[in-house]
């Protein structure tokens, strides 16, 4: 591959007190040492972003839309929030269209012994929707504040393969993909 591909990954909570940083820091470390991407970290709680849609963007999201724009492929970090993921992440989801298009997504997911699972059923249906293609595997962690060290890392090593295996999907499905676009671009 002549040159890296931008991934986005994206920390889905924006509530006080979560633990999406945590885990989003490591996974984008993991992203960074892998070779093929440069990473771009979103913290939705950077990004006020109205639940309320109506027929224009926030103008304040003009920043967080030219990322999502840039990005050859995205991570969401996600809990689970009631059986699915957060609401801002939803309306970040629904205020862009064109950024998600004929890119692939992948999900690091975290939570209670779920660890986020359910989360990430409801976002591949959703990114389907909008024309994503999701990658099989995932990273997750079941009773996640249990689960790292006070390093900020993982305390069980199969965290690494997870990461690394999910990562060589992604990366190939975002080569793949830009490859394609350039070539013919995508018509929704």
């Amino acid at each position: 591959m002549s040159d890296a591909l931008h991934i986005a990954v994206i920390i889905a909570s924006t509530r006080e007190g979560r633990f999406g940083p945590t885990v989003a820091t490591w996974f984008a470390a993991r992203a960074a040492e892998h070779g093929q991407l440069t990473v771009d970290l979103i913290d939705l709680a950077d990004h006020p972003v109205s639940t309320v849609l109506g027929n224009t963007p926030d103008p304040g999201m003009s920043d967080l839309t030219a990322r999502l724009d840039a990005a050859d492929a995205f991570v969401v970090v996600t809990p689970e929030y009631n059986h699915s993921f957060p609401a801002g992440l939803k309306s970040v989801i629904d205020w862009h269209y064109t950024q998600w298009q004929a890119k692939p997504v992948g999900f690091v997911s975290y939570g209670g012994i779920a660890a986020g699972l359910r989360a990430v059923e409801h976002l591949r249906q959703v990114f389907a929707e909008l024309h994503s293609t999701t990658v099989r595997d995932t990273v997750s962690f079941p009773n996640c504040w249990d689960k790292f060290g006070p390093d900020g890392n993982p305390l069980d090593p199969a965290a690494e393969v997870a990461a690394k295996t999910m990562l060589d999907q992604l990366a190939w499905w975002a080569d793949a993909l830009r490859t394609a676009r350039t070539i013919r671009p995508y018509a929704a």
